[in-house]
């Protein structure tokens, strides 16, 4: 669809008045060594939405800055007049807590002096963003008027590497000794060596079940399909797990981002010592998931848990871990609102949002949760549906009512390109009805 299209379609379903391309004055350049991109649109309603990038892999930053999550949201939001800024960061690929808030900082300072001063300033962000979103607010709460955190690590870098800590050193334990789950020396050719141990892994029911066990310490649910629900077959089940992990969180368990984050903390942030990994799939989601599985092998689960609790453990650098707790974990204190969204069966874990939401206090935070897999597998819809209450929620001093019924009506009043979601992880498109729904994930098993 055309520029003209959308906005003629925003223009219908919103209310909003269309705005041609050329009333939109893009600004663009470098500050600190971060490019950025603000957009300002001629009816200018005063009010600002700064946008945070998630975590790019090598290879993988996009051209054009990304303003919004879903592409399609933007001429919506221009439309309604609200200003759009983004930075790119001067370190845009891998853990960059530290990063954004520093360059997102520098261009809100921009910003008050280019272009004005907004009378109310929104953050947000998808996937590391939305962890970047709420530390930006945190950082800055005289400045963030409202937060909008989508699909991401929310619980913080440290419970997020933690997890991913755990994933690797199962498989390393269970499947493969040769491989480095810290201080990596060659993280390429690590990496190269999981995807083939856990390649292999997939193709036999034993390999499977140890694959689910791994998983389900990082709560990596086995569903990752955004148009397909939940397959009631376990090994279809632990092949979407595994499909996940091989896409996102080989990085994090096996390759550059572990490097990137030891690098930048000046030593190892996260250990597993004293870590009781039979409690651990017990406090897990998808502990059902492992049992059938190592049923289905015939596998002796006790005798796996046993094989973790004896084997050498991974020792954490005290400072580092002080400097991954500081910089890149949310404390969930402040005043303003926060609002966050995910999909139940995302694989950065909704028990983020569990363990992020018991730190704040209940009168500032909703957590929506849409009946979807894969990661950040939301709608343009359903995340301006999203905006949509945090805004009321800043300009009226009171909730609106989050009910699905309510949230799915409001959703679904978007035409069908809002409604287009595209499944990265297995290439396949097609429209979404709005999938809001109540939730309620448990904690995660550990956050540090």
């Amino acid at each position: 669809m055309t520029l003209t299209g959308i906005l003629a379609a925003a223009l219908i379903v919103t209310g909003a008045p269309a705005i041609a391309a050329d009333d939109v004055r893009v600004h663009t350049g470098v500050i600190e060594g971060a490019r950025y991109r603000v957009e300002v649109p001629a009816n200018w309603n005063g009010k600002l939405l700064l946008y945070n990038h998630g975590i790019y892999p090598p290879g993988h930053v996009p051209e054009e800055i990304e303003l919004a999550n879903r592409a399609e949201a933007k001429p919506v939001l221009l439309g309604e007049g609200y200003a759009l800024a983004a930075s790119l960061y001067s370190k845009p690929i891998g853990f960059s807590a530290r990063e954004a808030v520093h360059d997102q900082t520098a261009l809100l300072s921009w910003f008050d002096r280019t272009i004005g001063r907004p009378a109310q300033v929104l953050t947000w962000g998808a996937s590391g963003g939305g962890l970047n979103s709420v530390l930006l607010a945190e950082r800055l709460p005289h400045r963030i008027d409202g937060t909008l955190a989508m699909c991401g690590p929310v619980a913080g870098g440290s419970a997020l590497f933690a997890q991913a800590l755990d994933l690797g050193f199962t498989v390393r334990t269970l499947l493969a000794p040769e491989l480095e789950v810290v201080r990596i020396a060659d993280p390429g050719a690590n990496l190269a060596k999981a995807h083939q141990v856990v390649a292999k892994a997939l193709e036999s029911p034993d390999g499977r079940a140890r694959l689910a066990l791994a998983n389900a310490f990082a709560d990596v649910p086995g569903w990752s399909t955004a148009h397909r629900p939940r397959s009631a077959d376990v090994a279809a089940q632990i092949r979407q797990q595994t499909e996940f992990v091989l896409a996102v969180y080989d990085q994090f368990s096996w390759g550059a981002h572990r490097v990137d984050v030891e690098t930048q903390a000046g030593g190892n942030p996260t250990g597993n010592t004293g870590v009781d990994y039979r409690g651990l799939l017990a406090r897990s989601s998808e502990r059902d998931l492992v049992t059938q599985a190592y049923r289905d092998a015939g596998l002796d689960l006790g005798a796996d848990l046993a094989a973790l609790a004896a084997a050498p453990r991974v020792k954490a650098d005290n400072a580092a871990a002080r400097w991954l707790a500081r910089v890149g974990t949310p404390t969930g204190h402040g005043h303003r609102p926060v609002v966050t969204l995910h999909p139940i069966g995302d694989g950065v874990a909704p028990e983020h949002e569990r363990t992020y939401g018991d730190r704040v206090d209940s009168e500032r935070i909703r957590q929506l949760f849409v009946n979807r897999g894969g990661h950040c597998q939301h709608t343009a819809a359903e995340e301006l549906t999203a905006l949509r209450v945090l805004r009321d929620r800043v300009e009226s001093g009171r909730w609106p009512s989050t009910s699905p019924d309510r949230l799915n009506a409001e959703a679904n009043r978007f035409g069908p390109e809002f409604r287009f979601l595209y499944d990265w992880l297995h290439g396949e498109g097609g429209t979404a009805a709005s999938g809001f729904r109540r939730y309620h994930p448990a904690p995660l098993p550990r956050v540090a």
